[in-house]
């Protein structure tokens, strides 16, 4: 059987799970109805998943467990072709609801056959230079196991109280504090309070040379052994946090760290559009969610915008799932992509004769193995819970909640780890938001919400206690944005609305609704329009005319705190009438003519209000002083060289002289005094 044109191996695993060959091949809906069911393809049918892997046609192997087997068979064949693998044994055939699992396998094989776009990344180099931090003997001991293969240097916390001296010093010790932590694998960064080198001389225990205040310290990689809180709020690439009184998570550490010297290639987790970022105008801050909500630090303030640095960047997504314009957005995979999945996944589901889909999204590193957990040692999942496997949980946003209710899922539910210290805070806050605008359509509550547990047996609780939930299912292509996917999305919903309503009122901080204007206290001065980062304010090229774009709206608050008349308020709602994506004319006014050659350059309500409040100002108490202000910004300047004694005026420029000059003031002079001699004779005879 084909899917995607990719060949489908399925095995029931030596009869341990329920398979119907010919009832799967009908629900996937591939044109080649027959679909042979293996019973062990890991092990004694092995040449057969090598037979068809020499057509050289892609495969999907409906087995994960053996992947690695699956994998190093492929090395005896020649131009090997691509393989992925899917798990319907324990999210589907390991069920006690197993026998009407034939949907959700179905969904399950088809969203595997997809071709998703791989991940871009960034290169990491590493030196291979070890800090091992500790209180006492254990980090020396810890440092030396390691000196053969990575330049280890060791920092004792407590100033290496107690430390016997080791009779050889094949690694440099020193004793401080550790402080103002930064960086990343290959590029960490610490300033060290009271440092100092441990002395040669030391005899009974460990001593320390005269030391510094402080001294700054780089290093590639970091084993913190010691005390106290972690270094750095989140996991890091390069960091290792242990503590004291762990020797098997030391071991395991070192042995992680020992492979760490050299180039690495890390995902780039999220793609940064600064042009769509909303963060702050000339100084003003907007929205700065994203920066509140990275538990990794690993965004900051940069001018107008955020800056993201992929070095230190965890992957949690956060910032992704709560950006209201789509400027960070998560590649692992990209949201198209994701959606295409969503789409599959529920679409395959619903056709092959499911019920009631309740979407159940997880990631690999805890979620996964909860899953297996409860279909090895428990009643496995429902038949129509379908599980949907993100890199973190954290990343999916408003788009994802109700694209996938928009496609058909009764519920989406979101399994998140308890040991998570608040990372899911903005997801909760992305749930509480799609169902207020849920319950506002008339869907009702508790189509969203999140799972926090980490017991096998209790999620299956929940999961087994809740109530059958079905939506109408839609459909549409993932094309555009955020902005976009949310759009189609919401009129998706609203369509088929069992309560519809043209405005739905939300609460504050929601990133949809208008700016309403007071309309006498605008001067059209268009700060609005200068500070409004999505084009939700525009102006026009010809005249004095503001307009706005509900549908552009982000509720960021520029506006609003832009404004010097003070006269926008914001109101959160959704608009789902034509109206909110059209361009809607607030304020028009005349432009005011220049008074002295008649060109229009400003609006007249604004000009007026600057005379108004500038009559009686010394600055503009001279005679027609107040007259520049009703004038274009080319007359200003003419007029203001004309008013007398103009400080801005220089002084009168003398004439350039030439030799004709001064030869002709000679010859003045010289006719001059013989004149004077004349009169003087003249006068002498006289007497």
């Amino acid at each position: 059987m084909e899917l995607n044109g990719k060949e489908i191996l399925v095995c029931d695993c030596e009869g341990e799970m329920p398979l119907d060959g010919k009832a799967l091949a009908k629900a996937c809906g591939a044109k080649n109805k027959k679909l042979a069911v293996n019973t062990s393809l890991c092990r004694v049918q092995l040449e057969e998943f090598q037979r068809i892997a020499a057509k050289g046609k892609p495969m999907v192997v409906a087995c994960t467990q053996e992947a690695p087997l699956f994998l190093e068979a492929l090395d005896e064949i020649e131009d090997a072709p691509e393989v992925s693998f899917a798990n319907i044994r324990e999210r589907a055939g390991w069920s006690e609801e197993g026998a009407k699992a034939i949907p959700k396998m179905a969904a399950l094989l088809a969203e595997a056959a997809l071709d998703i776009p791989p991940t871009t990344s960034v290169g990491m180099e590493s030196g291979g230079a070890l800090l091992v931090i500790g209180g006492d003997g254990d980090a020396i001991e810890a440092a030396k196991q390691v000196a053969d293969r990575l330049d280890v240097a060791v920092l004792l916390t407590d100033g290496g109280a107690g430390v016997l001296p080791p009779s050889l010093m094949d690694v440099p010790v020193f004793k401080g504090k550790p402080t103002a932590p930064s960086g990343h694998l290959g590029a960490f960064r610490l300033t060290i309070e009271g440092f100092a080198p441990a002395s040669p001389w030391s005899r009974e225990r460990l001593k320390f040379a005269k030391g510094k205040k402080s001294e700054s310290y780089e290093c590639d990689m970091i084993l913190d052994l010691g005390k106290g809180d972690p270094l750095f709020p989140s996991p890091r690439e390069g960091y290792y946090k242990t503590g004291p009184g762990n020797p098997g998570l030391a071991q395991k550490a070192l042995l992680e760290l020992t492979d760490m010297a050299g180039t690495f290639e890390k995902p780039r987790y999220v793609a940064f559009d600064k042009e769509l970022c909303a963060h702050s105008r000339s100084g003003i801050t907007g929205c700065a969610l994203c920066i509140d909500i990275c538990p990794s630090a690993a965004i900051v303030a940069d001018g107008d915008h955020v800056a993201i640095d992929p070095y230190i960047c965890a992957g949690h997504g956060s910032c992704a799932g709560v950006c209201p314009t789509g400027a960070a957005a998560y590649t692992m995979p990209p949201a198209d992509a994701v959606i295409t999945r969503l789409a599959t996944l529920l679409g395959t589901y619903l056709k092959a004769g499911g019920k009631a889909p309740a979407l159940l999204v997880h990631d690999l590193e805890f979620g996964g193995p909860l899953i297996d957990a409860m279909a090895r040692a428990g009643r496995g999942l429902p038949a129509n819970v379908l599980p949907f496997a993100l890199n973190k949980v954290t990343q999916a946003g408003l788009d994802f909640i109700l694209g996938a209710l928009a496609h058909g899922a009764g519920r989406v539910l979101f399994l998140v780890s308890p040991a998570g210290r608040g990372e899911a805070d903005g997801l909760a806050a992305q749930v509480e938001l799609a169902e207020t605008i849920l319950s506002g359509l008339g869907y009702g509550s508790r189509r969203a919400g999140l799972i926090n547990e980490a017991d096998p047996a209790a999620v299956e609780t929940q999961l087994y206690g809740l109530e059958a939930a079905t939506m109408p299912a839609g459909s549409f292509l993932p094309l555009g944005g955020k902005r976009e996917l949310l759009g189609l999305a919401l009129k998706g919903l609203h369509r088929n609305a069992p309560e519809p309503v043209d405005v739905l009122p939300l609460p504050a901080g929601a990133p949809f609704g208008n700016a309403e204007v007071a309309l006498d206290g605008c001067t059209l001065c268009l700060s609005c329009v200068g500070a409004c980062p999505t084009g939700a304010f525009t102006e026009s090229s010809d005249r004095p005319r503001l307009f706005f774009t509900e549908h552009a709206c982000i509720q960021c608050g520029l506006c609003k705190a832009s404004c010097p008349e003070k006269v926008i308020t914001l109101a959160p709602r959704l608009d789902f009438t034509s109206g909110a994506s059209a361009r809607r004319l607030i304020k028009e006014e005349e432009p005011f003519e220049c008074i002295r050659c008649a060109k229009p350059f400003g609006v007249r309500s604004t000009i007026e209000r600057m005379v108004e409040q500038l009559t009686g100002h010394p600055s503009f108490s001279g005679e027609g002083a107040l007259e520049v202000i009703r004038m274009c910004e080319d007359c200003r300047v003419f007029a203001f060289m004309e008013v007398k004694d103009n400080p801005m005026a220089d002084k009168d420029r003398p004439l350039p002289r030439t030799t004709d000059d001064y030869l002709r003031e000679r010859e003045e002079l010289r006719k001059q005094a013989l004149e004077e001699i004349e009169a003087r004779e003249a006068e002498q005879k006289g007497s």
